[in-house]
């Protein structure tokens, strides 16, 4: 099958792929798809990339010292100052109505109030709004993960869980491969054999070099290196996930590449291109309790260190691990600031959210839930820092999110209004 596009001078289409036995390889915005000279240039669209971790963060290390534009940074945001004019902080604030400690993953997008010990039935969550209203834009209306299993807090407006792809290398296949049985033999027997995506569709992606700018084939060259190196990175994930693990007789196990941030980073990597080839806007990532023994200086479980008690080596040792975890965050922002879409960057229209429904794990406390907010378009470079006893309405942000991406919504969940100090960038 040929792909299609067609010649330099001409507009090239952004649903162009480059296709064979059974790859449908989508391509990053070219130059050669803005549209002709005299024509009106599409608005760009707004995408959602939800990630929540089931385990919280220690608010102490997490909260920065002031408030507005002239915080000090704490020790976990340190490492993303770089990114500073481009996320928001927000600390005190969580969703009313809404207890119940681990039970309360459910409402973390969708902001339902419960009922802890009766059965409640959940909302629709503001990923599932957005890809109700939005999605039939893309391939896929929404892409929903988790790093350890099935569960998620992505819901419909009938109150269903949407079930979770937990394993990056079948997310990677949804996106790039088609789901006949042939198709994935064919391709299962080219990975063996060594081969790559690129491998596949070479001889079209020469072609298509061939017929636009050099702005253009250099921005081709770097998105068929990324496509290759992303295959080879989530092969070596698998094949240590498999590898059966040393037996030793220390307490300190040797380290392996399953742990937490390994799997946000894979799972990451692949949201990354599926944003870039517009297969979704809409996405949501939930990073459970995974293990975490492979970062240097950690010996204790993920979830064992964040019950810490106020244990100060399980603290020390639970920063580690929530410090991969924010760094893993701020690569993705970086990802997304380093592609240009016709003037805007990928992350000036995507819009990046950080949460937990556990604002302390230790206590099992659902108030002052963690927030870092970044991209979307919004006035960002400042910690808006509301009352740590009593909280303002987190639904307010996603309200502030909804209107973003273009829909005319009065409330969403529990929300008042729009967040006070979130604003749109002029």
């Amino acid at each position: 099958m040929k792909s299609v596009y067609i010649n330099t001078g001409a507009h090239l289409s952004r649903r162009t792929v480059l296709r064979g036995a059974g790859i449908a390889l989508g391509l990053p915005w070219l130059d050669a798809m803005n549209p002709a000279f005299g024509a009106s240039a599409p608005t760009a669209p707004k995408r959602f990339v939800g990630i929540s971790l089931s385990l919280g963060l220690h608010n102490p290390n997490l909260v920065p010292e002031g408030e507005g534009r002239n915080y000090k940074p704490s020790r976990y945001l340190k490492s993303v100052q770089d990114l500073r004019d481009q996320f928001t902080v927000v600390s005190g604030s969580s969703h009313p109505g809404v207890t119940g400690g681990h039970t309360a993953e459910g409402s973390i997008f969708s902001a339902c109030p419960n009922a802890r010990g009766a059965t409640s039935r959940n909302t629709i969550s503001i990923d599932q709004l957005l890809a109700k209203h939005l999605g039939h834009e893309t391939r896929f209306p929404s892409l929903v993960l988790n790093t350890g299993n099935e569960r998620s807090p992505s819901y419909t407006e009938n109150g269903a869980m949407i079930p979770a792809i937990s394993d990056p290398k079948k997310l990677f296949a949804k996106l790039f491969i088609d789901d006949s049985k042939e198709v994935k033999k064919t391709e299962a027997e080219l990975v063996r054999g060594g081969k790559s995506i690129m491998d596949i569709v070479g001889a079209e992606a020469k072609s298509l070099e061939r017929e636009v700018g050099a702005g253009d084939k250099a921005k081709l060259d770097a998105w068929f290196t990324s496509v290759r190196e992303l295959e080879q990175r989530l092969e070596a994930d698998e094949a240590w996930i498999h590898e059966p693990k040393p037996q030793v007789k220390e307490k300190i196990l040797p380290g392996d590449r399953n742990n937490a941030a390994d799997l946000k980073r894979a799972m990451l990597d692949v949201v990354f291109m599926a944003l870039q080839t517009d297969s979704t806007r809409f996405v949501t990532l939930h990073c459970t309790g995974n293990t975490v023994n492979a970062l240097e200086g950690v010996d204790q479980s993920y979830h064992g260190l964040s019950h810490h008690g106020l244990d100060e080596e399980k603290l020390e040792q639970l920063a580690i691990v929530e410090q991969a975890m924010i760094d893993e965050w701020g690569n993705f922002l970086r990802n997304l600031r380093g592609v240009d879409q016709n003037g805007n960057t990928l992350l000036d229209d995507t819009m990046v959210l950080l949460t937990s429904n556990l604002g302390n794990a230790s206590s099992h406390d659902n108030k002052n839930m963690p927030v870092l907010f970044g991209g979307g378009g919004f006035d960002h470079g400042k910690h808006l820092a509301f009352d740590q006893k009593d909280n303002y309405p987190l639904p307010n942000l996603y309200l502030s999110a909804i209107h973003q991406a273009g829909l005319a919504f009065d409330s969403f969940a529990t929300s008042e209004d729009e967040m006070d100090g979130l604003t749109s960038r002029v």
